[in-house]
């Protein structure tokens, strides 16, 4: 199938953890009162739209002063650092990425910088360290790395970045551990590297690139770090891994790659973003053709990380391009591109099927491409104690603690990326992905 008339915007649809303690006086604290924000890319008129996440109902109500404008022109992709600080966007006509502040009790975005990319940068995600932060250049074949200051957010480029990754690299996604980075190539594999734990430099795994399938457009990991997932357009369909623990090669599931999309059309249609619930045992993959399309469910073994179709998929709007799970795991959210909306769903926590939310679909900007949820600010324990402010000699991500592997971890306090608590204890953490434009 060609996409090529409908160019998705790709963008990073990480979702990730605020952990700054609130409480206002006279009223209860905003943790009580929402499930975190929610930042939507729309890539035509040049803004990020903005919402807070109603915590019982998962209605997006916009924030004061959005949609906020993005550096021109084509903003395509978004992540938070872990401690909520800053978020960085892809623009991919200028080939920059963005710097903003974050405003923990707000959710407001104030530019604050920009660093320079590649050509076409698609794609950008933030390692669980919160130290390191990495772009897909889909024109230069290869990814942009960076350091990232605590105090300002602002990037530095890494020794040896850029990093070569295959043809037309679209999605990059970092394993929950921080060891390894993935990167979806639309020439139908998958990059692999190990990450440097000192300096965040990439270095490619033995057997990379791995054969996935036709136009591969989004990568995921499993936030239990064992499986990853990519969808796949032309081929219709979603390939899924185990990870090699100690080196970070891919092995394809039994049964991989598996069906999306195409069973409710009389016209193909083509997946072109995957993500995993929380809890990690769904996976949401929207897929499209010509102005209208779909958002598939699977059940994830958690042994084997195969998938098993969902009875039932919900309306959606034109175009459905990006998908992402709030951090508490209870709602949806898929961003329309062809109807400058955003549909918003409950999940049902026993079969993963999705309902639609009173009042959905939601307003957005023009062309919205990519939808990323972070946390409310009290989702980590003891975040008074464990928080520093800017200047107070903190070299790194708050509220977290130094792991075995040179990388901050993130279970001292129970404060995770997009919001989740430790997978082994509790069923799971969060999963990251992005979103690309395709003419």
């Amino acid at each position: 199938m060609n996409l090529e008339p409908f160019r998705f915007w790709k963008g990073e649809i990480l979702s990730l953890s605020l952990i700054l303690s609130l409480s206002l006086v006279g009223a209860s604290p905003l943790w009580a009162q929402t499930a975190g924000f929610a930042y939507v890319t729309n890539a035509t008129d040049s803004t990020i739209s903005a919402y807070t996440i109603n915590a019982t109902t998962g209605a997006l109500t916009p924030l004061a002063g959005s949609p906020f404008a993005a550096d021109c022109c084509v903003p395509v992709s978004l992540a938070v650092t872990p401690n909520g600080r800053f978020a960085y966007v892809a623009v991919e006509d200028s080939n920059i990425v963005s710097v903003y502040t974050a405003n923990a009790t707000t959710g407001a975005l104030t530019p604050v910088a920009f660093a320079q990319t590649g050509s076409s940068p698609l794609s950008v995600t933030v390692d669980p360290s919160g130290r390191f932060a990495y772009v897909t250049n889909s024109l230069d074949d290869d990814v942009s790395a960076y350091t990232i200051n605590a105090t300002t957010g602002a990037l530095t480029p890494l020794g040896g970045s850029p990093f070569a990754a295959g043809s037309q690299p679209q999605s990059v996604a970092v394993s929950p551990n921080g060891k390894f980075a993935y990167v979806a190539n639309e020439s139908g594999n998958v990059s692999a590297y190990t990450i440097n734990a000192t300096t965040g430099a990439l270095t490619p795994v033995a057997g990379s690139p791995f054969p996935a399938s036709g136009q591969s457009l989004s990568v995921t990991v499993h936030p239990s770090g064992q499986f990853v997932y990519v969808a796949n357009a032309l081929f219709n369909n979603v390939s899924a891994y185990t990870i090699n623990a100690t080196t970070g090669a891919l092995i394809p599931v039994a049964g991989s790659p598996f069906p999306a999309g195409s069973q409710r059309f009389s016209v193909t249609v083509g997946p072109v973003r995957v993500t995993v619930s929380p809890n990690g045992k769904f996976a949401y993959v929207t897929v499209n053709g010509d102005n209208f399309g779909d958002v598939s469910a699977f059940n994830i073994n958690a042994t084997t990380g195969a998938l098993t179709p969902i009875p039932g998929s919900p309306a959606v709007g034109s175009v459905p391009s990006s998908v992402a799970v709030s951090a508490n795991g209870q709602f949806a959210y898929v961003t329309n591109l062809a109807d400058d909306s955003v549909s918003a769903y409950t999940i049902n926590a026993t079969t993963g099927a999705l309902t639609p939310i009173a009042g959905s679909p939601f307003a957005t900007g023009v062309g919205p491409n990519s939808v990323t949820t972070i946390a409310p600010a009290s989702s980590c324990k003891h975040d008074k104690e464990d928080r520093h402010e800017p200047g107070d000699g903190d070299e790194h991500s708050e509220g977290h603690e130094q792991g075995d592997d040179g990388h901050k971890g993130l279970k001292k306090h129970g404060c995770h990326h997009s919001g989740e608590k430790d997978f082994g204890e509790h069923d799971g953490d969060g999963a990251h992905e992005r979103e690309r434009d395709h003419h």
